[in-house]
């Protein structure tokens, strides 16, 4: 394919197909493609984005870490510029090694996963009580919320992508499961009775059973004039503090907890042990019977006594990060709106990854109806509210609320949900509506990786004068148009959310993931049933190997393969994946009719 308004090309002959068709073993579909193809701008400028992505890498990894793997900057705790911030640094490295980039690159990304863990298990607090025998205890942060919790995981959560074999890793995604599974006594986080985690704030040592205060949230004093510059704005830690200072009602389970779900099925992809499906289950179906008690809205308070607003005085909307969530910001002097209760839908995620049932999808689609329902008319144009308070529904604005609408149509594929982000440039793509979107994304990214790398060569502060989010915010890796185009997947940003995606490769000379050195892949149409995906090896010299896997974790089923446009190169039942060798400067386009979330999704490679 593959240039706009080219002309479809068949490109494999009856007799080619013929002979490259073979069964490599039982079960085992195996394509052989032999046609020449002069390599498309798309999959030039792939292999270049993986190459520009390394090369940056290594560059901000040189400068910002040392040989412990010890970020160089001011360890702090707290909400402004923790531990999470310190790893949410490396963001997205896992999944460019998983595509395709330089091994040295993961093994780079694991020497400083290490070394975080053992950095921030000796920094410690003086003044904030939680922290002050370590930030992280077994390996994991003490207690937190799970804004924050989730963004130190987005890294590890997909390291299983890139070696799920590594024993240290498969002890540590079992004892992460096991904090809110009750299995360890020292981190009685989760009430099985009430089917709820007990606090906003949880972890390694268990839940915060109080009130919390601007010191738990803020960390300890700091001097900040003439020394940092707080990515939130603010100017004197007494700013910091004020930032925090009502932060307090966490007591009792939020939605954000729903985050912890994908402890659990990161742990049953890796064991298929049931105990752990079952826990997901248990807990997002807890949720979603709240949602339907509370009229279709999800609630943001959850008493110790399982009753909907029961630690935060009866009301649905309350607590830290609720509904009615609306504070001061000291740096600005403006009110601002933090209602957190979206990050609730990346546990009815891992709900749908381990079922495909539309039961965990249909309460945020109503969600969505409901809350536009509440629509009023503001000079003549329509207005919807995103905040719930003892007022009622308030924080009016002209767009609509479509919290998770993207993700909500990615895995449903209905054309009803399509409608709510019809005009993403991915979905404008897809539907054949912006040709020219695979070149144009491709070379933002670029750009963002150049942009990147002039701020990392222009920053001039040192050890002594960085915060862990200084780091943080110069991350060149930019991945989101490879996984857009590659995979059909979408971006897990820096949530610590699983990877979802239509398709997935492996190096088969190398035994490695990713496409091979050479190769690249756009998927050009997904619906619910049908995957569309060029394959291309735009090296001329050495053939390639692949296999194709359907879901970030084999979770889809492949009931048929064909290169488009001939009839008769139909493969039937070729399972969760099946094998490409690309010879020197051919490519073909296939077909591929699928069963989405039909098979247990598995960490196995």
């Amino acid at each position: 394919m593959l240039l706009s308004n080219a002309p479809r090309i068949v490109w494999i002959s009856f007799v080619t197909l013929f002979l490259a068709f073979s069964r490599a073993d039982a079960g085992e579909v195996r394509f052989h493609i032999t046609t020449p193809q002069a390599p498309p701008e798309w999959a030039l400028l792939e292999r270049e984005v993986l190459r520009a992505n390394a090369a940056a890498c290594e560059e901000f990894i040189d400068r910002y870490w040392d040989d412990r793997g010890y970020l160089l900057c001011v360890e702090r705790w707290g909400g402004d510029d923790g531990p999470d911030d310190a790893i949410e640094s490396l963001q997205d490295w896992p999944l460019l090694y998983a595509l395709g980039g330089p091994e040295t690159l993961y093994r780079r990304y694991l020497h400083a996963w290490e070394g975080h863990l053992r950095q921030y298990t000796q920094a410690r607090t003086v003044e904030v009580p939680i922290a002050r025998t370590g930030m992280y205890f077994k390996e994991f942060p003490v207690m937190f919320d799970w804004l924050h919790n989730g963004e130190g995981l987005c890294t590890f959560n997909l390291q299983g992508l890139c070696d799920s074999t590594d024993l240290r890793f498969q002890q540590r995604v079992r004892r992460y499961a096991g904090f809110y599974m009750n299995e360890d006594p020292g981190a009685p986080n989760y009430d099985a009775q009430h089917k709820l985690i007990r606090s906003m704030f949880n972890g390694s040592r268990g839940p915060l059973m109080r009130r919390a205060t601007g010191l738990d949230w803020a960390g300890d004093p700091i001097d900040v004039e003439n020394r940092f510059r707080p990515k939130h704005g603010e100017e004197t830690y007494a700013q910091m503090l004020e930032h925090f200072k009502d932060y307090n009602d966490i007591v009792g389970d939020h939605p954000q907890n729903l985050e912890a779900a994908w402890l659990a099925t990161n742990a049953y992809m890796l064991s298929h042990e049931e105990k752990y499906k079952t826990w997901v289950l248990e807990y997002v179906d807890a949720w979603a019977e709240r949602m339907r008690e509370n009229g279709g809205i999800i609630p943001t308070n959850i008493g110790l006594d399982g009753k909907i607003g029961g630690a935060a005085g009866g009301k649905w909307y309350g607590g830290v990060y609720g509904w009615g969530f609306s504070v001061r910001d000291p740096a600005t002097g403006r009110m601002v709106h933090r209602n957190r209760h979206a990050a609730g839908f990346h546990g009815f995620m891992c709900a749908y990854l381990l079922t495909g049932d539309d039961k965990y999808l249909d309460p945020w689609r109503k969600q969505i109806e409901l809350i536009n329902a509440q629509a009023k008319m503001v000079d003549g144009q329509p207005h919807y509210p995103h905040m719930y308070g003892d007022q009622g529904w308030y924080d009016y604005r002209p767009d609509k609320y479509t919290d998770n609408a993207l993700p909500l149509y990615y895995l449903s594929q209905r054309p009803g949900d399509r409608v709510r982000v019809a005009t993403e440039p991915w979905v404008e793509y897809l539907q054949g509506l912006r040709p020219a979107y695979p070149v144009e994304a491709l070379r933002n990214d670029l750009n963002q990786i150049r942009t990147q790398v002039a701020k990392i060569r222009a920053d001039t502060t040192t050890p002594d004068t960085r915060l862990a989010d200084d780091p943080m915010v110069l991350n060149p890796a930019s991945i989101d148009a490879l996984l857009h185009l590659m995979c059909g997947g979408l971006p897990p940003a820096n949530t610590g959310s699983l990877l979802h995606c239509r398709l997935r490769y492996f190096d088969e000379d190398a035994r490695r993931p990713g496409l091979p050195e050479g190769v690249a892949a756009l998927v050009e149409k997904m619906t619910a049933d049908e995957t569309v995906v060029t394959l291309v090896n735009i090296d001329t010299l050495h053939a390639r190997r692949l296999t194709v896997q359907a879901g970030a974790y084999g979770e889809h089923a492949i009931t048929d393969v064909a290169v488009e446009g001939d009839a008769q190169s139909v493969q039937k039942g070729a399972g969760a994946r099946f094998q490409v060798t690309l010879e020197p400067g051919c490519g073909a386009t296939l077909r591929l009719r699928m069963q989405r979330h039909s098979l247990p999704p598995t960490l196995k490679m």
